[in-house]
């Protein structure tokens, strides 16, 4: 498949150019509207490219940085990343009419977990381990869903510490080449 080419077809979507206007500054996001969140992982994508062995997997970040939060102005409030309603859901809908990609759209429904996971583990000193192991199931290219995690989290309002806690979670249970290294 020709991410390049998906990547085009997404940024002229009419729904994407509308969706990405949406947005104020808040808590995790103080860049206010997604165009400015997808600038900043844009910048964050660079930084990251040298440790890329396939010029593949960099055009598969692109996708996954114009589409994960793309459909917030959708989205129903306060609901599970797999309610039909939920941005996650809404943003793999879309998704597949550019991709038939299972792994990326894994990727896109399940983004936001390691924060979840995260929030968890700091405020009760332990997370669910079900939806952990659940997740580790689910996405096959570990290399690729972890430099999304740097790339997406690595953002100026967004608690810095989830990111090498998640990595090394995952390292327990299953092989990548990415480690701590990564985070710019």
């Amino acid at each position: 498949m020709d991410f390049k080419q998906a990547v085009k077809e997404v940024v002229a979507d009419p729904r994407y150019k509308k969706n990405i206007e949406y947005g104020i500054s808040r808590s995790g996001h103080p860049e206010g509207k997604v165009k400015f969140h997808i600038t900043d992982l844009e910048t964050n994508l660079e930084s990251l490219r040298h440790h890329l062995l396939r010029e593949e997997d960099y055009w598969k970040l692109k996708f996954l940085i114009h589409v994960h939060d793309t459909f917030k102005a959708e989205a129903a409030e306060g609901v599970s990343s797999i309610d039909p309603l939920s941005h996650e859901s809404l943003a793999r809908a879309f998704a597949s009419e550019f991709t038939n990609d299972t792994d990326l759209l894994n990727i896109i429904q399940y983004h936001d977990e390691n924060y979840a996971l995260w929030k968890q583990f700091r405020s009760t000193g332990s997370y669910d381990d079900q939806r952990f192991i659940s997740i580790l199931n689910m996405i096959k290219d570990w290399d690729l869903f972890l430099a999304f995690t740097i790339v997406d989290g690595y953002t100026k309002g967004k608690d810095l510490e989830k990111l090498p806690w998640f990595i090394n979670e995952v390292r327990q249970h299953k092989r990548t080449r990415v480690d701590e290294s990564w985070i710019p």
